[in-house]
């Protein structure tokens, strides 16, 4: 499988990231100054926030700069990690101790703050508020929303520091370097889309610039017209989060009250996701089989203006999608957009192959076009991606071309991989 390139790519200094002279220097260069006040002694600020949309660089930052400047980086994320004892733990520890041989500089970041909860997770913000009084290294935290009334203990005791969207002027030329590297030759009207639908988040925009260009060498306005039937409401991103690690079916439903995106979109979304976020077969089986009734409930609810039956499907959907985690390990993998939204403006040309491989599973399987689009094909990209063995003998199997094999990597030289093993001719 092909490696993300937001890490592929990822700045190795705080000069190579986006924004860093211009976007967010002042930022950037409040959290130097704050970092350097610790040569001198313990700063009355013993913790700083930094706060700000998604994908704009506040993680990076920080990860940046313990690596420029020797310091031993200890990461907890507190939306996955965020009880009481293990930042007691981790946390309190970490700031009372040294290093392994005693000489090295440590830092502790505590990513993701916003998933701390008041009830849920009570004791999680006081466990926080100790380890910075008690500290004797920098603490950095991580928020989107930093003015959230339940913070206000923590804004007093930290260095505010802010990071704001980018610019679309900004984000087009770091598009254009990874392109310069990937070989791929990029009109400036793709790239100045991809930008502008990212609304400022270069992370965003960074995964866009890879779906796009996947098994291409060059990459214009056209291939990229599909972001503009997307919906961008940043929401839906923490809304995925929340649901495919929540422990409480009343936690998984909470996250639909955080997003405009219309019932119908977020199955697609999270239907898309399942195969990606849950890695145990029992537990995807499970995800899926909630997914499957989700299905049915929406069918007759709309086939018999019932729309009652509305509440059956969203607590299958959000809750029953979230309890279907027991097995899988909390990893961090990127969502991807609904293929069959996606699928819906390709170009004439990926049209033709998308029809031509629907035939083949069609005739092969005893189903519908549209279910061996909507039902197959994500499963047929989960294993073409990441067993080329398996994947040569599905190729083989329903007589795929080269062509059809690419569609379904998205990846060139990997589909030439599968199609050597499968016997398929160039």
């Amino acid at each position: 499988m092909s490696v993300p390139w937001t890490i592929k790519h990822k700045p190795k200094t705080i000069s190579e990231m986006v924004g860093s002279s211009n976007g967010n220097g002042k930022a950037i260069q409040q959290f130097i100054a704050w970092m350097r006040s610790w040569e001198s002694g313990v700063p009355k600020k013993k913790a700083a926030l930094i706060y700000g949309p998604p994908g704009i660089g506040k993680t990076l930052l920080v990860e940046t700069f313990a690596r420029e400047h020797g310091y031993d980086l200890i990461e907890l994320n507190a939306s996955d990690q965020r009880s009481e004892s293990i930042i007691q733990r981790v946390v309190g520890a970490a700031s009372q101790q040294s290093t392994l041989f005693g000489t090295g500089k440590r830092l502790i970041l505590l990513d993701e703050i916003d998933g701390i909860t008041g009830k849920e997770d009570a004791g999680g913000l006081f466990a926080i508020l100790k380890a910075i009084k008690d500290t004797r290294i920098p603490i950095v935290l991580i928020a989107n929303d930093a003015w959230n009334p339940r913070f206000a203990a923590l804004r007093s005791v930290c260095e505010m520091i802010e990071m704001k969207r980018l610019p679309t002027r900004l984000i087009v030329p770091y598009l254009k370097k990874i392109c310069q590297k990937e070989g791929i030759e990029a009109s400036d009207d793709a790239l100045k889309l991809i930008a502008e639908r990212s609304a400022g988040d270069v992370r965003s925009a960074i995964n866009d610039l890879q779906a796009a260009a996947q098994g291409r060498k060059k990459l214009t306005k056209e291939d990229v017209a599909w972001l503009a039937y997307r919906d961008r409401q940043e929401q839906i991103f923490n809304v995925l989060r929340l649901i495919f690690t929540a422990k409480t079916v009343r936690g998984a439903k909470m996250a639909l009250s955080l997003s405009d995106v219309d019932y119908n979109m977020l199955f697609e979304w999270i239907y898309e996701n399942v195969p990606h976020q849950l890695t145990d077969l029992e537990d995807m089986y499970r995800a899926m089989e909630a997914l499957a009734k989700t299905d049915l409930y929406l069918k007759l609810a709309k086939r018999e203006q019932a729309w009652e039956l509305l509440s059956y499907a969203f607590d299958l959907m959000t809750g029953g999608v979230a309890l279907a985690r027991e097995k899988t390990k909390p990893k961090w993998v990127p969502f991807k957009f609904p293929e069959r939204i996606k699928l819906m403006s390709k170009t004439k040309e990926v049209r033709e192959v998308q029809s031509r491989l629907a035939q083949k599973i069609k005739q092969k399987c005893h189903i519908s076009s549209a279910s061996a689009l909507r039902d197959v094909v994500p499963f047929l990209r989960v294993i073409f991606e990441e067993n080329p063995e398996h994947a040569a003998g599905l190729a083989k199997w329903l007589r795929l071309d080269l062509d059809e094999i690419a569609f379904l990597t998205q990846n060139n030289k990997l589909a030439q991989e599968i199609a050597e093993l499968a016997g398929v001719k160039k």
